[in-house]
């Protein structure tokens, strides 16, 4: 393998001159941003479909459920598909899957099927997570393994500006349009009110399609370098030498993640229904789902913000920091109510913001030859995304109010996890990288 250069976008690869990745890491950007605008549109999914279908919160957070149970199903496939195709294919292949997947909406209104939109859901996420699987590692690799937090957050916080702008497109051209926007006095609706508000959801999935195909199309006419075979697939000799489970660091960066994906999605999918409760702040689904935006663009603030003092600050003291910011804002929301708990939890977002891909890299640190399938295994952690279902069951016991202790008490788990659980044993050295 040939030797990494100092510059943290570069390697030199087989002519001795340096190569640099920023190219590849502009169309990256955007793949980080169309899977971020495709995920957080579920959170506008939720009020919409739960009112046009009369669900409750369990059955409306299947939605949540389907979705993120692709990441549990399909993300060592996906390594495995990452091994035979290398990156560029990967990413692809992901984007036309994306395209596929968000056409298949239009039936589901069509038809007003609750269990075909949940299919499509549950597809475009298996799409994402092989996008998820290439992209992450390939970030975090293509420079020096001491500013790989930086970097993945730079590109992760383009994925944090779709997320701020799906809540203004859904409340746009879904909410907006549908008779079921109401904060209240949704079953006094007809049914073809209801069905009128089903299918307000064919344009903006059939223009997303569009999009994704286009995406796909210029992924594969630019050049993606290739990290070279012995970065994507280790020799099954060399790869027999370690194990995953010494690596202390890997073994409870995926509890991290799972615990830190049941606090995103539970309390995004569930804050236009919050904001819209008399004693917060009585807001008209559309409305509140305006306001969701600012949760979401703390998001993206929180990372470019972060990409810059990681580059300097050790990335678990950053993490512990926005971790104790979001105990005492989850907190405060828990205990408080109007403007000050409806404030508090849209504060969560910058908290959250470089969560994901700090205990991403912590996770991955020292891993060596074992790097893929240690990404596969957070990868796979996305899942507890699904697991915020167990917030919609919280909610129909003991009120949407108090079901925020479930994502308060992760969120313990992920600051221990920046004290303590990140330290690395075991670790192999650095792989270096070369250019195909």
């Amino acid at each position: 393998m040939a030797m990494m250069i100092g510059g943290e976008t570069g390697v030199a690869p087989r002519d001795g001159a340096p190569r640099t990745y920023t190219a590849a890491l502009v169309v990256l950007a955007t793949v980080f941003f169309m899977w971020g605008f495709a995920t957080v549109l579920n959170d506008i999914l939720i009020p919409h479909l739960k009112s046009a279908f009369e669900l409750d919160y369990a059955q409306v957070l299947l939605i949540q459920f389907v979705f993120f149970l692709a990441y549990l199903v399909m993300a060592m496939p996906s390594a495995k598909i990452l091994e035979r195709t290398g990156y560029k294919l990967a990413v692809v292949i992901g984007l036309l899957g994306m395209a596929v997947s968000a056409a298949g909406f239009i039936p589901a209104a069509m038809l007003e099927s609750y269990g075909l939109f949940l299919v499509a859901l549950f597809l475009l996420a298996a799409s994402i997570t092989l996008l998820q699987v290439a992209a992450n590692p390939y970030v975090s690799v293509i420079g020096p393994p001491q500013t790989a937090s930086s970097r993945l957050n730079l590109v992760q916080a383009f994925n944090s500006a779709g997320t701020m702008l799906a809540p203004l497109f859904g409340s746009l051209l879904i909410l907006g349009h549908s008779p079921t926007n109401t904060a209240r006095h949704t079953l006094h609706l007809s049914a073809a009110q209801r069905a009128a508000g089903v299918h307000t959801v064919e344009l903006p999935y059939a223009i997303i399609a569009l999009v994704l195909l286009g995406l796909a199309l210029l992924v594969w006419r630019v050049r993606l370098p290739d990290l070279g075979r012995e970065t994507r697939r280790t020799a099954r000799a060399e790869r027999a030498q370690h194990s995953l489970w010494r690596h202390r660091n890997l073994v409870f960066g995926v509890p991290a993640i799972a615990l830190y994906l049941i606090c995103e999605v539970g309390i995004g999918s569930t804050l236009v229904n919050f904001m819209s409760m008399p004693l917060i702040g009585a807001l008209s689904h559309a409305r509140a789902a305006d306001y969701l935006t600012l949760y979401w663009g703390g998001a993206m603030a929180g990372r470019f913000i972060g990409s810059w003092f990681l580059r300097w600050m050790r990335p678990q003291r950053v993490l512990a920091t926005v971790t104790v910011g979001a105990l005492v804002l989850v907190g405060l929301a828990i205990v408080s109510s109007g403007h000050v708990a409806m404030w508090s939890l849209l504060a969560v977002g910058l908290c959250n913001s470089i969560m994901f891909p700090t205990i991403f890299t912590l996770g991955i640190r020292g891993l060596g030859p074992l790097t893929e399938e240690g990404s596969g295994l957070l990868i796979m952690a996305i899942a507890g995304g699904a697991l915020a279902e167990l917030q919609g069951v919280l909610a129909d016991s003991i009120g949407l109010h108090l079901s925020y202790l479930l994502p308060w008490v992760c969120y313990g788990y992920v600051l221990f996890y920046a004290l303590w659980g990140y330290r690395a044993r075991g670790a192999v050295h650095d792989e270096q990288l070369s250019a195909s």
